[in-house]
């Protein structure tokens, strides 16, 4: 995928790990976001048979400087989707979307900064369409004032995870390569 404008970035899943210069000689290595390269994690939990699935990769495009969102909107399947620039953070924006039954939320500092519950599926809210978009602006906003560029991050990221599009996405079981219809490893 392009990039666009600056301010506009498309996200992008990335191939390879945070810093692949310590990943060599078959070490084990931990994915980390480096915000400063723009690149941060994302991992894709499933939610809907308790198999303990969890994908990791990194994406670049969101802008995120500190904290990070997640999502139970995450196309086709899903599952629960999470950005962000450090594990705790994530941590906790994974385990708001568990307690609301599904929906979107942005954290900062271990704290819940915006969070709207999608009651039904974990896709869809009973609230008035105004409340929902009122809602959405809202979060999008928190993620502006954490440095997102887009404008339109949980749109973003609920594609992330659609394998059915290329090139790249992320699954609860992994990295796929749609292109070639296989799974690709994070390291090398």
């Amino acid at each position: 995928m392009g990039r666009g404008a600056p301010a506009r970035r498309r996200a992008r899943l990335r191939h390879g790990a945070g810093h692949p210069e310590d990943c060599r000689g078959g070490a084990t290595c931990e994915l980390v976001s480096d915000t400063a390269r723009d690149i941060l994690k994302i991992a894709v939990v499933e939610r809907h048979h308790a198999t303990g699935n969890i994908g990791l990769g990194l994406v670049q495009g969101f802008g995120l400087q500190e904290g990070a969102f997640a999502s139970s909107v995450a196309h086709d399947a899903h599952n629960i989707v999470v950005v962000g620039t450090n594990d705790e953070d994530m941590l906790v924006a994974v385990q708001t979307v568990i307690d609301m039954q599904g929906g979107l939320s942005v954290v900062k500092g271990g704290q819940v900064v915006e969070a709207l519950p999608l009651s039904i599926a974990g896709l869809m809210s009973p609230l008035p369409i105004q409340q929902v978009a009122e809602k959405v602006a809202s979060l999008e906003r928190a993620l502006a004032r954490m440095g997102a560029t887009s404008g339109h991050s949980f749109m973003s990221l609920s594609f992330l995870a659609l394998s059915v599009i290329p090139s790249l996405k992320l699954t609860d079981r992994g990295l796929v390569d749609v292109d070639k219809f296989q799974f690709v490893p994070l390291q090398e």
